[in-house]
């Protein structure tokens, strides 16, 4: 039986053509068809080059056992989400690397709803049926269908904002050369804004890098035009938008920990007492923001599955993770990356503030190290060693997801990613940048001694 190495805890993603191929393809459409037992099946695909062929093989697997498939062409993730949920279908299948580099492809899952198929409910034995490689076809196999829900996904994107109290904001937008600026093309024509638009054309070469705007190097470009053009806002996206980033007027860009609170704020003041979910990575100014407004402010694990189910379980108005994932339970608990930022210039509008103004107390009050990444051998033996050496002094010591330990005036988070072999590193402090600081060099220190 041959091992398929490109099923991850959350989606699928893997080298074309070695660990992922228009074979496996194929298999996993069939393998999912049997799991999850649908009658019609969204599909769509992102910018890169071997996207489309990757998706016909899915449809193809997909169809011998007897599914309809509707294709909704080139997409990013969100309008799988919306899709799924918004026509009534089974399932939902994106096929996508995002941010990953320029030979990788891969897929992301959802069943009826548009909910999030994981390691835990389905996706690892889709993977133990595509390597057996033992299908019995439909005896009616499925039909292919085009759908387009273009005009319905962008008027439930615009329902977000009060379009008529938007003041004409100027903003650079970068799209990476990723999927983005197709949908910033059809918001265009309904919104007072000026964009400037970079790397806005679809292009799987990825000419300007890998859009992924977590990485310094891949922001320079939208700093510069933030600057030159005297722009409000800027914007950037990963390829197959479900995150985004922020710059600020001036062109700094914004941790996305900070975004966090400053959505839910948007929501507690439409629904007084609503719940938000967050992750533990990093929590402090998500928590004070939360509880200040009246909400409730819950914790759950990293990961967009685990975000999603506990979303779901509380009837929690909004979920956000430092990453730049923002969950909506009006768009099915999905994320998406464009609604966060037609939020913001609701906000900038509405206050009549800019951007800096409305996150820089926050990053005083809490400053934070950002997310920092190391490569290391033996993960659990150094997550033991960290607690042991701090345990004394710690207030509060939790294990939602790795460890977290509140100091007093400071706190960590350390966990092994789900997604790559690195362990992740988060420090905070209540408004003493230097302690955050020394601290995260400490706890540097200790993970590579």
């Amino acid at each position: 039986m041959e091992k398929i190495t490109c099923f991850k805890a959350y989606d699928v993603r893997g080298r074309v053509p070695d660990q992922l191929n228009e074979d496996i393809a194929r298999r996993i459409g069939r393998a999912y068809a049997e799991i999850i037992k649908p009658r019609q099946v969204v599909v769509g695909h992102d910018i890169r080059l071997s996207s489309e062929a990757i998706k016909a093989a899915l449809t193809q697997g997909l169809l011998e056992q007897g599914v309809d498939v509707y294709d909704i062409g080139l997409c990013g993730t969100e309008g799988i989400y919306f899709a799924t949920s918004h026509a009534g279908m089974d399932g939902g299948i994106a096929v996508t690397a995002s941010h990953n580099p320029k030979d990788y492809n891969g897929m992301k899952f959802v069943r009826e709803e548009s909910r999030p198929i994981s390691a835990d409910t389905g996706l690892l034995d889709i993977q133990n049926l595509a390597e057996r490689n033992a299908f019995t076809a439909a005896e009616n196999p499925g039909e292919l269908h085009s759908l387009d829900t273009d005009e319905a996904y962008v008027q439930h994107l615009l329902s977000y904002v009060d379009l008529s109290g938007l003041k004409p904001l100027k903003i650079v937008v970068d799209a990476g050369n990723g999927g983005a600026g197709q949908v910033i093309d059809m918001l265009e024509p309904h919104l007072p804004f000026e964009f400037i638009k970079l790397h806005h054309q679809p292009d799987g070469n990825f000419p300007n890098g890998v859009p992924n705007p977590l990485l310094p190097e891949n922001r320079t470009a939208a700093i510069a035009a933030v600057r030159e053009h005297g722009a409000d806002l800027g914007i950037g996206w990963d390829g197959d938008f479900d995150r985004c980033f922020f710059y600020d007027e001036t062109g700094e860009f914004i941790e996305g920990y900070y975004l966090v609170g400053l959505l839910a704020e948007t929501f507690l003041k439409r629904e007084p007492g609503a719940r938000i979910v967050h992750d533990p990575r990093l929590t402090w100014n998500t928590v004070d923001i939360v509880t200040g407004l009246g909400g409730e402010p819950v914790q759950t694990k990293c990961g967009h599955a685990f975000i999603k189910e506990r979303m779901r379980s509380e009837n929690a108005a909004y979920g956000g993770e430092m990453s730049a994932h923002h969950y909506f339970r009006d768009f099915a608990y999905c994320d998406s990356g464009m609604i966060p930022w037609l939020l913001v210039t609701g906000l900038i509008s509405e206050r009549e503030q800019t951007l800096s103004s409305m996150v820089s107390e926050r990053v005083a009050a809490y400053p934070c190290s950002g997310e920092i990444n190391r490569t290391i051998d033996d993960p659990q033996a150094v997550l033991s060693r960290v607690e042991s050496l701090y345990s004394a002094q710690a207030q509060t010591v939790e294990k939602v997801d790795g460890l977290s330990m509140d100091m007093g005036n400071w706190r960590f988070n350390l966990r092994m990613s789900n997604t790559e072999p690195v362990v992740r590193l988060n420090v905070e402090s209540r408004g003493d940048k230097p302690l955050m600081e020394e601290k995260t060099a400490e706890l540097l220190a200790l993970m590579s001694g």
